[in-house]
């Protein structure tokens, strides 16, 4: 038994074990069900073992800080990057730079400087990073449809104002989120609340998914507008030029599919976390809150790959940074959201 051991993991009702030395230590403990795993609240010494799903978690974070840092720093020293799509661009960077550091500081807290009080400023702090994210995922949806419907007035003050607006709603719910825990809407003083992430509650955690969800249908709605405005768009111009060319086609079918892969890419990492956050119990195995959370974490390893690292002018600025290899004679001029 975990208890006999005197090894504690963070553990559910079905322990499972590993053979070190012939010794079995156990991988979660099964004395407190109550104390579902989640992001890691664990009063572990540190001369226990470490769970492995922690470590996996601590090397995404590593992963997501190193991509978006460069991201962010690209964005902030290079002058021609302050149109409102980089401006976006951004903030989803920021915002998944701090979601890859609470995971990284939440592992060296959980195994160094363990606490209670630690322990609800840190999921706090995921929770608002986290956040931040899928708000900036859609406020980039948000201004690369105005960028198609509205495209003679894109480019104007009026833009500007409304990027400003939608980043200050964006951080601003963010932290409203990310307090709630630390200002006492947590499980810590009656378990029989607890989620499948504690010290979350139950009914913070379906708040949570519930608005996932509504901003995931919004993406889908205004992603599907904006597939519909393109492909009118290459049939505006099909029709001036008496015939629709392969190249046009090749474009259209490649912006459907930019949009397709962007929508799954999204789709696939947080539906599972969602879904089971609102179906499950905290008395369930904690390696499914660990088997769905993780792959939500991908999706911040990702984020600079589709919206940063394939744009034209931040590639010319990593080969400024690691290469020296600028060209004078390329177009340095702006693309719109569009375009990305």
């Amino acid at each position: 038994m975990c208890a006999d051991m005197n090894k504690t993991f963070l553990c559910n009702d079905t322990a499972m074990t590993v053979v070190v030395a012939g010794e079995a230590l156990p991988w979660m403990e099964t004395n407190f069900p109550e104390r579902n795993v989640s992001l890691g609240l664990s009063t572990a010494p540190l001369d226990f073992p470490i769970n492995p799903w922690d470590i996996m978690l601590c090397m995404s974070g590593t992963v997501i800080a190193c991509e978006n840092a460069i991201v962010v720093a690209i964005i902030f020293y290079t002058p021609t990057l302050r149109t409102p799509m980089f401006v976006l661009v951004g903030s989803l960077a920021t915002a998944d730079l701090l979601a890859g550091m609470g995971l990284i500081l939440n592992f060296v807290f959980q195994y160094v400087l363990s606490s209670e009080t630690i322990s609800l400023i840190t999921v706090g702090f995921l929770v608002a990073s986290f956040t931040a994210s899928i708000s900036s995922l859609l406020a980039i949806t948000v201004d690369r449809y105005f960028s198609l419907y509205n495209a003679l007035t894109y480019f104007s003050e009026k833009t500007l104002h409304y990027v400003h607006l939608m980043l200050v709603s964006t951080w601003g719910v963010s932290l409203c989120l990310g307090l709630l825990p630390v200002l006492g809407w947590n499980c810590l003083d009656d378990p029989s609340l607890c989620s499948i992430v504690r010290p979350l509650t139950r009914n913070n955690v379906t708040l949570l998914a519930v608005s996932f969800f509504i901003i995931f249908i919004l993406m889908l709605t205004l992603y599907f507008k904006i597939c519909k405005i393109v492909c009118r768009h290459a049939h505006q111009i099909a029709l001036q030029q008496h015939f629709f060319t392969t190249s046009h086609f090749v474009a259209t079918k490649k912006g459907v599919a930019t949009l397709a892969i962007i929508l799954g890419t999204f789709g696939s990492s947080w539906l599972p976390f969602a879904i089971y956050c609102l179906v499950g119990e905290r008395e369930y195995p904690s390696v499914y809150t660990y088997a769905t959370l993780l792959p939500a974490t991908y999706n911040s390893m990702i984020n600079p790959i589709i919206y940063a690292y394939r744009n034209a002018e931040i590639q010319r600025s990593l080969y400024v940074l690691f290469c020296g290899c600028f060209q004078s004679n390329v177009a340095t001029h702006s693309r719109s959201p569009s375009e990305v």
